[in-house]
C-alpha cells in the first residue's frame, strides 16, 4: 500500500534559487530517485574544490577520486531552477500530486488524528487540506519553525552572503573546470560555481556588518569584493554580470526540535548552516529520505516508528554538527594553512576530502584520520600560524 501525497509549493516552477553546487554523496540518492542520467544532461561535472587565500599566489585543488572510498568521484554544479524541476516533476512522475503557485496560510496540529492546512492558490482561491502527516519542506521560509516559534538563530556564526550571475568567467582547461572554488578574503569568502552555457554563479558569504552602510549598491558592492581576491579578480576578467546581485542574510539557524505527534521538518526547514562545503543540497535530500522510512513506519502502525524518528533525529543532528566543526573553523588562519598546505599523513586529505564530500556519517573509516586532522588544527591554532607559501599543488597530478 502506497500512500496520497499532495506537495504544496508556493512558487511556479522553473524559478531562481541559490545552492547550485551538488556533492558526490547526493549521486546514489538521485540514482535511487531515477533522475541521475536527467541531472547528468543539465549538470556540469565538478571533480573537486579549489582553495585560494588573497593574495592570490597559488590555487590548491583537492580532487573527490582522492577522499576515502566508498566516496563517488564526482559531482554536479546545476542551476538550482532546472535542477528541482527535475526533482517536481519526477515526484508528479510517481503519484504525488503538484500543487504549485499556492500559499500555505494557516496550520493546525491541535486535532487528535489529523493535521489541517488552509492555502491560498492563484487568484485567491482558498482551500483546506487535511492529512494524517505533515512535512515541512519549505526551505529557509522555515514555516512551522516560525509558526511554532522555534527557529533559533547559531549563536556566533551569523553571515550574510551577496551574489549573482556572470556570463565569461575564466575557466581552467582541464579537469577543474568544472571545480567549485572556494576564495578567502579578508572578511570572507567567495564562491564560483561554474555552471552551462558559460554561466557562473559567483557570490561573496561574510558578517552581515560587512554588507552595511557601504554607500554602494549591490551591484558595486560585490564587484569590490571580488577584487579582494586575486584568482578571482583575474578569472573574472571581462566577465559580464546577467543578473542583479541579490542578498540573503541569517545563514546559520536550527530549530528546537525537528518533529511532534503529527509533523517533521526536513532541510533547511529544520537547520541551515553556512553554505561553505555545499552541504545544503545534499543534507537537506539525506535528510529527506531518512525521514519517508521514519514516517512510513509511522504511518503503518509500526512499533519500529518511534525509534525510528529518534534514530533519525539523532543522525541529522551528528551530520549537522559533523560539518558545523569545520564550517565554523573556516576563516581561522590555522585552516587556512592546513588548506593550503595539504597532507595525506595516515589518510589525513582523503578523510577530510571525504567528509567534504558529504560522508557525514562515517560511511567510510575516517574518524581516526579526522581525529589527527583536529589534533593537528588545535596545536597550529595554539602556535599562531600562518599561510605557509609552498609550490603550487594539485591532487590532479597525484
Amino acid at each position: 500500500m502506497g500512500w496520497r501525497v499532495a506537495l504544496i509549493e508556493k512558487e511556479k516552477h522553473p524559478r531562481f534559487h541559490i545552492g547550485e553546487s551538488l556533492l558526490p554523496w547526493n549521486l546514489p540518492i538521485l540514482e535511487r530517485l531515477s533522475v541521475l542520467d536527467e541531472v547528468r544532461k543539465i549538470g556540469v561535472v565538478k571533480n573537486g574544490i579549489d582553495f585560494t587565500v588573497p593574495n592570490g599566489d597559488r590555487e590548491i585543488s583537492y580532487a573527490f577520486s582522492n577522499a576515502c572510498a566508498p566516496t563517488p568521484p564526482s559531482a554536479f554544479q546545476v542551476r538550482r531552477s532546472e535542477f528541482d524541476e527535475v526533482l517536481l516533476r519526477n515526484a508528479a512522475k510517481h503519484g504525488v500530486e503538484v500543487v504549485e503557485e499556492t500559499q500555505v496560510t494557516e496550520v493546525d496540529l491541535a486535532q487528535a488524528d489529523q493535521v489541517v492546512v488552509d492555502t491560498v492558490g492563484p487568484g485567491g482561491a482558498a482551500a483546506r487540506w487535511t492529512a494524517r502527516f505533515l512535512v515541512d519542506a519549505s526551505g529557509r521560509d522555515t514555516l512551522l519553525g516560525r509558526a511554532l516559534s522555534i527557529k533559533e538563530r547559531h549563536p556566533t556564526h551569523r553571515s550574510a552572503a551577496l551574489f549573482s550571475h556572470f556570463k565569461g568567467v575564466l575557466r581552467p582547461d582541464d579537469a577543474r573546470a568544472g571545480n567549485i572554488g572556494i576564495h578567502w578574503f579578508d572578511q570572507g569568502w567567495i564562491w564560483m560555481i561554474p555552471l552551462r552555457d558559460g554561466i557562473t554563479s559567483v557570490g561573496a558569504v561574510a558578517a552581515p556588518s560587512y554588507f552595511q552602510n557601504t554607500g554602494q549598491d549591490q551591484d558595486e558592492l560585490l564587484l569590490a569584493t571580488l577584487s579582494r581576491n586575486a584568482t578571482v579578480a583575474a578569472r573574472m576578467g571581462q566577465a559580464g554580470m546577467i543578473l542583479p546581485a541579490s542578498a540573503t542574510g541569517n545563514f546559520s539557524y536550527i530549530c528546537r526540535h525537528m518533529r511532534g505527534q503529527r509533523y517533521m521538518l526536513v532541510g533547511d526547514a529544520f537547520a541551515f548552516v553556512d553554505p561553505v562545503f555545499s552541504s545544503g543540497v545534499y543534507l537537506a535530500m539525506d535528510g529527506a529520505a531518512s525521514a519517508a522510512g521514519a514516517i512510513d513506519a509511522y504511518l503503518r502502525g509500526s512499533r519500529k516508528g518511534a525509534a525510528l524518528f529518534a534514530r533519525h533525529e539523532r543522525r541529522i543532528r551528528r551530520a549537522i554538527r559533523n560539518y558545523t566543526w569545520f564550517i565554523e573553523r573556516f576563516n581561522e588562519p590555522a585552516t587556512k594553512t592546513l588548506f593550503m598546505n595539504p597532507s595525506n599523513i595516515l589518510g589525513m586529505q582523503s578523510a577530510v576530502l571525504a567528509r567534504l564530500a558529504g560522508d557525514v556519517h562515517g560511511t567510510s573509516r575516517i574518524w581516526v584520520s579526522l581525529g589527527l586532522y583536529k589534533i593537528i588544527y588545535n596545536c597550529i591554532r595554539l602556535l599562531g600560524p600562518r599561510v605557509k607559501r609552498v609550490p603550487a599543488q594539485s591532487d590532479f597530478s597525484n
